[in-house]
């Protein structure tokens, strides 16, 4: 078990494993209690683990009960995958809703559009890129987008009207859509 006292391993490093066996068990049952799905579990472990690391790297005593802390960063992670989960199925049901209503004989015609729409992506500069990548795959607001980057929320505006114009004229020019 990891304690508060700045015991050290081999050489002065700090012991390999902050989770024992009954934390980790602990971190597991937080995390099928929140709704993670069991071949999730482990990716929720390893995210307690390397706070645990994270902190000892940055000079930090270990918590004070460190199961309870390792349940709440469990807790908090298991919340987190539920809310990026659900911003994928929004950015699913958005990208559906974009496809036309008739059914498609096989995948060729997406394929083919998803690969021309990466190439746009490629082409365009880091700043325009980077706002459509946040915006419609990550589905951030405007207004994250801005405060993430440090810059106003109308150049971000512009930039992704910018970009959507380039991208739409490429798709057209090459007849993909």
């Amino acid at each position: 078990m990891l304690r508060r006292s700045t015991r050290r391993g081999p050489r002065g490093r700090a012991p390999a494993d902050p989770l024992d066996a009954d934390q980790e068990d602990r971190v597991r049952a937080v995390l099928s209690l929140g709704g993670v799905p069991h071949g999730e579990l482990q990716d929720g472990v390893q995210h307690v683990r390397l706070r645990l690391l994270e902190r000892a790297a940055r000079g930090q005593e270990a918590p004070r009960e460190v199961s309870a802390w390792a349940a709440v960063v469990a807790s908090n992670w298991a919340m987190d995958y539920h809310r990026a989960r659900r911003r994928q199925e929004r950015l699913g049901e958005r990208l559906a809703a974009l496809r036309p209503a008739e059914p498609q004989e096989d995948g060729a015609e997406s394929r083919v559009l998803s690969l021309a729409v990466a190439q746009g992506l490629d082409e365009l500069p880091d700043s325009q890129r980077q706002v459509v990548v946040l915006r419609f795959y990550a589905d951030l607001p405007v207004r994250d987008i801005a405060d993430a980057l440090g810059v106003p929320e109308g150049t971000v505006k512009s930039r992704l009207h910018a970009a959507v114009r380039v991208l739409r004229t490429r798709l057209h020019e090459g007849e993909v859509v």
